[in-house]
């Protein structure tokens, strides 16, 4: 782990990942850790995280600039296929909780192909801003019923990482990983882009180009603060 910019951020690669220890496993990029300037309960979730990735070009390059320290990006489908392929080779169990029930459909009939050996199961919440308490009983209680090694948690940032963490101490699961658009993508309903633009590092630019405005916030505002907040860390040593 990493001291960067307040949070401990995982500084190996994903198949350093102990799989046996940790519970929580989210992500931080440039836009989440702008997030919690403005949202402290947001803020403590990450901090609290038993495994905290570099889910962003934004994050290495601040580690190198504060630290002289190169890390590996991992994104959330990074750590997604990872643990799919540990439960393939163990035979274990996954859920998937979030997305629409159709999304849900195609992820699981992709993972009966790709991943045979992983005994999966969903859940699609309902779409509402805040989950009423019979909604998270519901939820808990769908999950509980399968016990699964991983739990697959994909309703958006901060509200995913925030519902984990709060549900943490009565969800029978070994590992929760809030992972987001990776539902979407794995699912093919949103098209990531290719392997070219990854390596790149700019991974970013034609999800933006695709969806200027629902991704306006997060490339044209929360960039350059966090560029700026970089810059600030660095001339305070």
């Amino acid at each position: 782990m990493k001291a960067l910019l307040g949070f401990k951020v995982f500084d190996g690669s994903v198949e350093d990942i102990d799989l046996s220890t940790n519970r929580i496993i989210n992500t931080i990029n440039p836009h989440s850790y702008c997030m919690t300037k403005k949202d402290e309960e947001f803020k403590q979730v990450l901090k609290n995280s038993d495994i905290l990735l570099p889910d962003g070009i934004g994050i290495v390059w601040a580690s190198k600039m504060l630290h002289k320290q190169s890390i590996k990006k991992i994104a959330g489908f990074d750590i997604f296929l990872f643990l799919m392929k540990h439960l393939n080779a163990t035979g274990g169990s996954c859920f998937f909780l979030g997305a629409s029930q159709a999304t849900l459909a195609l992820i699981k009939a992709k993972t009966a192909r790709e991943f045979p050996n992983v005994t999966v199961n969903t859940y699609s919440p309902p779409y509402k801003k805040i989950f009423s308490k019979e909604d998270n009983n519901l939820m808990i209680k769908n999950v509980n019923a399968h016990t699964p090694n991983v739990l697959f948690v994909g309703m958006t940032a901060p509200k995913q990482e925030k519902w984990a963490y709060e549900h943490k101490v009565v969800l029978k699961a070994d590992i929760i990983c809030s992972i987001g658009a990776v539902f979407d993508f794995y699912a093919g309903t949103v098209k990531r882009p290719s392997a070219f633009w990854i390596n790149l590092g700019l991974e970013w630019l034609p999800r933006f180009l695709k969806e200027p405005k629902r991704l306006a916030e997060r490339n044209l505002v929360s960039t350059p603060k966090f560029v700026f907040e970089v810059i600030r860390h660095k001339i305070k040593g």
